[in-house]
């Protein structure tokens, strides 16, 4: 598409996923942009060798690859259906080779602050230890969400070694001690597995339940069962449920907690090889933690143990050091926009890839970028399309497009969405400022809410 003539760069932060397919989105609708990356290369929380990458070595996609990638740029049959970080990341460097996204960042770089003067966004980065200030005519921030650990107050002092699921790379780590693993995400049940191959003793402390989730039913991944039949929500999740249960059983048949909220209310955790290590006595579940003193802890039925290593797979918090929170019109515990992106006054300050959604995939977040370099190119050029978004982002801001769906109150939870509510806005805005341009169905989707990405 013809560059607009005079408009000023927008600034991309981030050169994962999120902030891949803004730059590509950004350059295809020809808006000027210049994206910031600190490491090296793209990628981001799937690079390992990133300086804020999460990522540990055994850690693989949680979604299949094709519910999971890219429309325009399938991942090769080579790659294996949950592929490992490093497919991942080369599936990345690969897409922007593709799309000549290389040439529109700066690597190595630092961003520092970014300060709203007047109708622009003056950034200021860091590279070589140099410093610069430059002005830009918009913002989108893609630095990801599961890079700042959530570290909760253990009660009391631990006399042994404290870590967050985010420290942690390599099993050999765990070898011959006695480990406590806090919390039962999707990370937390990979790292408890490695932990059980080599630590002398694995426990996990549960506050809260969980639903369990093969990554197989015959033979094929969880999430492309079901096709593209649409369920009503309530369906959905009554189904899952009672996969779940045929499948695996109930949490309370391996001594974990009843979760006491429906299926999808939270991420379900799609591993089943955690339960199988819980029947087979190598991981032992306990309670909530009560108190800690030296390497004693104790939990809330009145056991006890002793540990040499608390791991704390407790998730992660919104993390944008480089802003003042109130330009992102935060107020709990996250920014409240419109569909999770648009600002509702700043009409050139986006946040992408603030949300979560079971099944959205990078082709959602895609369609996300989609709609957020239309309305800046519609924007510029006085579309009537673009001037009624900006009127509905003002007046819908916080709004959650949660299709209903009962999500507990939690931090992690605070950006979570239902896909095909989601999916569903996304597509009709994008309608609009396309004109009478057709936009593919979201009914490519998979009916099934299993998928996830991590």
């Amino acid at each position: 598409m013809k560059p607009l003539a005079g408009m000023k760069p927008f600034a991309v932060i981030g050169a994962g996923p999120m902030g891949l397919c803004s730059v590509r989105n950004l350059a295809k609708h020809g808006i000027p942009c210049v994206g910031f990356e600190i490491h090296s290369d793209v990628g981001g929380l799937w690079d390992i060798d990133s300086p804020t990458s999460t990522m540990y070595e055994s850690a693989h996609l949680i979604s299949s690859k094709r519910m999971t990638e890219f429309a325009e740029f399938p991942m090769g049959d080579e790659v294996a259906l949950f592929p490992s970080h490093r497919e991942m990341r080369d599936y990345f460097r690969a897409y922007a080779e593709k799309f000549d996204l290389y040439r529109h960042y700066e690597f190595e770089t630092e961003v520092l602050n970014c300060a709203r003067i007047g109708e622009d966004w003056h950034i200021t980065t860091r590279r070589n230890g140099e410093e610069q200030t430059r002005v830009f005519g918009g913002l989108l921030i893609a630095n990801g969400t599961l890079h700042h650990p959530n570290m909760p107050q253990l009660p009391g002092e631990f006399a042994g070694e404290l870590l967050h699921s985010a420290d942690y790379r390599d099993a050999a780590m765990f070898e011959g001690k006695r480990v406590l693993l806090v919390g039962c995400g999707n990370s937390g049940a990979d790292i408890a597995v490695d932990a059980a191959h080599r630590a002398n003793s694995v426990d996990i402390s549960l506050r809260r339940g969980y639903y369990f989730l093969p990554k197989f039913i015959g033979g094929k991944a969880t999430d492309a069962v079901g096709g593209k039949i649409k369920l009503p929500r309530f369906i959905q999740q009554r189904i899952s449920a009672a996969l779940s249960k045929f499948m695996l059983g109930t949490p309370e048949q391996y001594g974990l907690p009843k979760p006491d909220y429906k299926m999808f209310e939270s991420h379900p955790v799609i591993n089943s090889l955690i339960l199988h290590h819980i029947g087979h006595g190598d991981i032992k579940v306990r309670k909530d933690i009560t108190a800690v003193d030296g390497h004693k802890v104790t939990f809330t039925d009145g056991s006890s143990g002793e540990y040499d290593l608390i791991l704390m797979a407790t998730g992660y918090k919104l993390h944008y050091p480089f802003i003042d929170p109130a330009q992102l019109n935060w107020q709990g515990f996250a920014p409240r926009l419109y569909l999770n992106v648009f600002h509702p006054e700043y009409d050139n300050l986006f946040l992408m890839g603030m949300v979560e959604a079971a099944g959205l995939g990078w082709e959602g977040r895609n369609r996300q970028a989609e709609m957020v370099a239309l309305y800046i190119r519609q924007l510029a050029s006085g579309a009537a399309s673009a001037q009624k978004l900006k009127q509905v982002k003002r007046a819908q801001a916080g709004e959650r497009a949660d299709g209903g769906m009962q999500y507990l109150k939690l931090e992690r939870m605070a950006y979570y969405v239902h896909k095909d509510t989601y999916l569903k806005a996304l597509a009709g805005h994008t309608r609009d400022l396309l004109g009478d341009h057709q936009v593919e169905d979201t009914a490519q989707f998979s009916a099934n809410p299993a998928a996830a990405t991590r």
